[in-house]
C-alpha cells in the first residue's frame, strides 16, 4: 500500500555522495523540505568538499541555523569534510564501520548512505520508522538496532530501504 501511495522514496535532494551524507545529518530534528532549502544555499556557497572543509565555521552556522542544532551540525559537516578528504580520498566510505567514524554520523545516516548510495539492503530506523512500525505491530522497542533486527526478519532485503523512506513520507 505504501508503495502505491509513495512511488518515489528519498525526499532529500543531493547530487554527490557527501551531499546526501550531510543532508541526512542536517535532517535530525528537521524536515526534509527545510533541509532541501538549506542545502541549496549551502552547496551553492560551498560547491566542493574542499570548500566545505575550509569553510568559515560561523558562516556554516549561519547557513545551517534554520535546521536547528546548527553549531553541532556545522562542526560535524566541517570536520567530516576534512576527514573525508584526508582519510577517504574525498569519497564517502561504503561500510557501516567506516561511516560511523565520521563526526555526527550514526546508524540512521550510515544505513541511508549504504542503501541509497551503495545499493546495500538497509533499514533506516529513524524516529518515524520506529514509532510507526511499533504502532503497526511490526516491531517493539525504541532502540534503532533492535528495530533494525526485527524489520530485517520481515522485510525483503530489496524493499527494506524504500520501505523506511515510505514510512517517513507517510
Amino acid at each position: 500500500i505504501l508503495k502505491e501511495h509513495y512511488p518515489d522514496t528519498c525526499s532529500l535532494e543531493a547530487q554527490k555522495d557527501y551531499e546526501l551524507l550531510f543532508a541526512t545529518r542536517l535532517s535530525a530534528q528537521c524536515t526534509d523540505a527545510r533541509v532541501n532549502l538549506v542545502t541549496a544555499v549551502l552547496y551553492d556557497r560551498y560547491p566542493t568538499l574542499e570548500s566545505l572543509a575550509s569553510a568559515d565555521l560561523e558562516d556554516l552556522c549561519t547557513i545551517i541555523k534554520p535546521c536547528g542544532l546548527f553549531r553541532t551540525k556545522a562542526n560535524d559537516i566541517k570536520n567530516a569534510s576534512i576527514m573525508l578528504l584526508e582519510q577517504y580520498g574525498g569519497k564517502v566510505p561504503d561500510s557501516m564501520e567506516e561511516l560511523l567514524k565520521l563526526p555526527g554520523i550514526g546508524r540512521k545516516t550510515a544505513n541511508l548512505i549504504l542503501s541509497d548510495i551503495y545499493g546495500h539492503p538497509a533499514i533506516v530506523a529513524d524516529t518515524h520508522c520506529i514509532r510507526i512500525c511499533g504502532r503497526l505491530g511490526l516491531s517493539n522497542g525504541k532502540e534503532p538496532e533492535k528495530v533494525e533486527r526485527q524489520l530485517r526478519k520481515i522485510l525483503p532485503p530489496e524493499e527494506s530501504s524504500d520501505f523506511c523512506h515510505r514510512i517517513v513520507l507517510f
